[in-house]
């Protein structure tokens, strides 16, 4: 049986003709050669569609207000007990041109969901300022600015565009309109929020989605499904997360919660299928990762990912953007994140880009245009590292 699984998938592989019972038996698997079957096979795509490189994205959680309820959420807009919080216009810029300095090529802005004018118009007026105020000889045109501030309207979406922000990360959290009902409000719509994805694509965003991966009552038929809506919507980024509860969210009680060794073993065989089936996006190893797992983010990069968001978001006002319990990193400083980084990626025999908005790859070929050419492995900013124990922390996890 395992000899047929793992035959299975590198045939699979070699055809690229995944399916959906492909994808449900892969991800009912628990044998363990099965899986480094598939790992490896993800790896050496990774490799050879984008490249050993890793591209950091520099995380600038400005907000924590939200007018959104999302159930799962630790800062949905019915959760009293969080302090909201907004950060000024000066402390955006100072950490978007701190991402700069560092090298960091990109950054994401991330807030809680609001649609008024004067949020858009500051929203604006921050990237254009981050554009001006990063812009060097190593990148003329500033770092690449992400931003994942839920659905907006088409007019505003152009606006932040034509700001200077090029990628736009919206997650679906599932792909089944049963399953997100059961996890957001009735005023919150799945059409709605598909729509927002396509209007972003013809705004001319790079466009990332992304699932929670164990949500209670989740099926690996919905998971496997997916894979294949990421592939219909021929996505160019994705961020994809184990699900982690927040003792101030919502859900159904009734619901019981996958132990945490299911919930991480899902996330690293999507993330290895996503990048299969999908080849050259985009895909992060999420902070969520890392949450559960101490060198989470590491087993997801030999998985197949190839971004990773530092957490630069100011230490006076992190504890107050948890969208789920034990979130790592709260009382890391941004440098000292930068340095764990560097040993971390290192670990996995994996670079650094620095100095690289690090694009999808997918989408610059769906378009036509040049791909970033590759990095050679960069010298370490940060010489004193010691990877060592992170190496032996990986090691023991395979």
């Amino acid at each position: 049986m395992v000899a047929a699984l793992k035959a299975d998938i590198e045939r699979i592989v070699q055809a690229g003709e995944w399916q959906r019972d492909d994808l449900v038996r892969v991800l009912g698997t628990q044998d363990a050669e099965a899986l480094e079957t598939l790992r490896a096979a993800a790896e050496a795509t990774l490799l050879d569609k984008v490249g050993a490189g890793v591209s950091l994205r520099g995380l600038i959680e400005f907000s924590n207000v939200c007018i959104s309820d999302c159930l799962y959420c630790g800062i949905r807009k019915h959760n009293r007990k969080v302090e909201r919080y907004t950060l000024t216009d000066d402390e955006i810029v100072a950490s978007a041109r701190w991402c700069a300095e560092m090298g960091y090529g990109s950054v994401v802005l991330q807030s809680g969901e609001r649609r008024d004018a004067q949020f858009i118009d500051r929203l604006a007026a921050n990237v254009r300022a981050i554009k001006q105020a990063t812009r060097s000889a190593r990148q003329p045109d500033g770092v690449g600015i992400t931003l994942c501030v839920g659905e907006q309207s088409r007019d505003d979406y152009q606006r932040l565009f034509d700001a200077g922000a090029h990628r736009y990360l919206l997650r679906m959290e599932t792909s089944s309109p049963e399953l997100f009902a059961l996890i957001h409000p009735a005023q919150q719509r799945f059409e709605t929020r598909l729509q927002c994805l396509k209007t972003l694509r013809e705004v001319g965003f790079q466009v990332g989605t992304g699932v929670m991966i164990g949500i209670p009552g989740q099926t690996l038929t919905q998971l496997a499904d997916d894979l294949l809506f990421f592939r219909s919507l021929d996505i160019d980024m994705l961020g994809m997360g184990p699900y982690i509860p927040h003792g101030a969210a919502a859900m159904p009680a009734s619901l019981p919660v996958a132990p945490v060794a299911e919930r991480l073993d899902l996330a690293f065989k999507m993330i290895a299928l996503a990048r299969l089936t999908l080849g050259d996006v985009n895909i992060a190893a999420t902070t969520a990762l890392q949450a559960l797992d101490p060198v989470g983010r590491e087993r997801g990069l030999r998985f197949g990912a190839n971004v990773i968001m530092p957490q630069v978001t100011p230490l006076a006002v992190r504890k107050q953007y948890t969208l789920y319990d034990g979130k790592p990193c709260l009382e890391d400083s941004a440098g000292q994140c930068a340095t764990c980084l560097e040993g971390r990626i290192a670990s996995v025999n994996r670079f650094i880009r620095y100095h690289h908005w690090g694009d999808s790859v997918h989408f610059a070929r769906r378009n036509d245009l040049p791909v970033e050419s590759p990095q050679a492995p960069a010298v370490p900013r940060h010489p004193n590292v010691r990877t060592d124990k992170i190496i032996q922390l990986h090691l023991k996890q395979d």
